[in-house]
């Protein structure tokens, strides 16, 4: 399952803001539009953000080939920028755009440095499958057999460059025979979890149940969740981190119930540059996301909205740090130095 393909000299993307209704193909040729597909949710999930935003650059530069070096150079940075405030909060981002950066250095500076560009593109999707895999085989080693898991919004396939964080190490312990039901917090106000967890999962035949976020306080209180497991979209050099809005109660919940709660993710969303999880910029939608359903309003008209997409989990209420290194546990900041720093 994917939701990225790089096709030579077009992007395609899998339109998940049609899911689970339409399954739609994209294709793109301009990095603008990538940008704003970013932005749109069209492609989501911080590692396939980034993976995304490393092929627009591929884009930006086959439009710029024919200019000469100061132009393509000028053009290129134009490029960046415009990536890089697509969505301020997931570190990926920012962190395939300086591998790009430097495939472009390394490459010459110039049009002749497209190959170069579009080699270390692939290399950043491949590099994000393979720590994925890795991520999926520490993971599973957590789940107790039988297990309930809960998992909140959407760390799967298709917000990664293929095979998930989070639901990486479902599908890692669904094979290995050790999950009884994944429970899916639906994740108000865009529905990632019903729209596209759930959907993941039943396409590969894990036993799934579908629940309203505020549902998972009294079924932990029943003794119906073993385990949760969540993804990340930045992670502070401390442990603490920011993932979709929720997750923090989602944290306290588990926390106050005595059940082992994890965040999953691959070393390029951990931000070694900012001590805390104070220093992460957390982006404010749209408030149509919260008064509009479907299209439809479903709040008074000028009510006021407050819209955060993320919210920051303190380091203290983890459990473990799940890596394609392997799974961290207390003190986090020094573990993080040592195997990130």
């Amino acid at each position: 399952m994917d939701a990225i393909r790089w096709q030579g000299d077009s992007l395609a993307l899998l339109d998940q803001t049609k899911l689970p209704v339409e399954e739609v193909w994209e294709d793109y040729t301009d990095y603008r539009k990538v940008a704003d597909a970013i932005r749109r949710l069209v492609v989501r999930g911080a590692p396939a953000i980034g993976i995304a935003a490393a092929y627009a650059v591929c884009l930006a530069a086959m439009e710029l080939q024919c200019q000469d070096t100061a132009q393509f150079r000028a053009g290129m940075a134009r490029a960046a920028k415009v990536l890089a405030t697509s969505r301020p909060t997931a570190v990926n981002l920012f962190w395939a755009l300086d591998r790009m950066t430097l495939a472009l250095s390394a490459g010459g500076g110039g049009p002749e440095a497209i190959p170069a560009l579009v080699r270390e593109a692939e290399a950043i999707h491949r590099e994000d499958i393979s720590m994925n895999r890795k991520i999926g085989k520490y993971g599973a080693e957590l789940v107790p057999e039988g297990a309930r898991i809960l998992t909140h919004c959407n760390a799967g396939a298709i917000a990664t460059g293929g095979f998930g964080t989070a639901l990486g190490v479902v599908r890692a312990a669904h094979a290995a025979g050790g999950v009884e039901m994944v429970y899916c917090d639906e994740t108000r106000p865009l529905l990632q979890g019903a729209r596209l967890t759930a959907w993941e999962l039943m396409r590969d035949g894990i036993p799934a149940t579908l629940i309203t976020d505020s549902m998972a306080a009294s079924l932990m209180a029943q003794g119906k969740i073993d385990i949760v497991f969540l993804g990340c979209d930045r992670m502070a050099r401390n442990g603490d981190f920011a993932n979709k809005i929720g997750t923090y109660g989602v944290a306290v919940l588990a926390a106050y119930h005595g059940i082992p709660f994890y965040t999953v993710l691959p070393s390029s969303t951990i931000d070694m540059s900012i001590p805390d999880g104070k220093h992460i910029v957390i982006e404010e939608r749209d408030p149509a996301e919260v008064t509009h359903f479907a299209g439809v309003q479903t709040a008074p008209e000028g009510i006021r909205v407050c819209n955060p997409a993320f919210d920051v989990t303190p380091h203290k209420l983890l459990t473990g740090i799940v890596t394609e290194k392997g799974v961290i546990h207390p003190p986090f900041g020094e573990r993080l130095l040592e195997l990130f720093g």
